[in-house]
């Protein structure tokens, strides 16, 4: 059934391209976060995997809220790894397993990078799409980076 929100079909379909590649992003991020929370090793070990833990569980929670969204609009939630890799901004490191402060530079990047195209992405939906539902939405997603990239910045000063 088509949606009927007050949402033109052409900006629902903008929003929802949108979401694709905040989902995108999402997914990159959190398959790093496994890997890195696999892969620590050194004398702070038990911290850094419980913090990527952590962080981890919290994006997987984020990507089904972002997925849901997609649909609730009336799109379609990509959902294969070919997919979130064309479609993402985020750089990964196939082979290679970073040191501990690289690792925690690297996931703080990848948040700054995200937390700016949320902005974005506010922005276009609140402005352009006139779609106030989904700019709240992506307020709390930023809101969410935001802490877990001050954390991170906690360890690197």
């Amino acid at each position: 059934m088509k949606v009927n929100i007050g949402i033109t079909d052409a900006n629902l379909k903008k929003i929802c391209s949108q979401l694709n590649n905040i989902l995108a992003d999402a997914n990159i991020f959190y398959i790093k976060l496994r890997k890195f929370h696999w892969n620590i090793t050194g004398p702070d070990f038990v911290e850094y995997h419980e913090l990527f833990e952590e962080q981890y569980e919290a994006v997987a929670e984020t990507i089904d809220e972002i997925a849901e969204r997609i649909s609730q609009l009336g799109g379609v939630a990509i959902g294969t790894t070919m997919e979130f890799a064309k479609l993402s901004q985020l750089k990964e490191s196939a082979g290679k397993v970073p040191g501990e402060i690289q690792m925690l530079k690297e996931l703080l990047g990848d948040h700054e990078t995200m937390i700016r195209s949320l902005r974005e992405a506010i922005d276009k939906c609140d402005e352009n799409y006139k779609d106030v539902g989904t700019a709240d939405f992506l307020t709390d997603v930023i809101r969410a980076h935001e802490k877990q990239a001050w954390k991170l910045r906690q360890y690197i000063k």
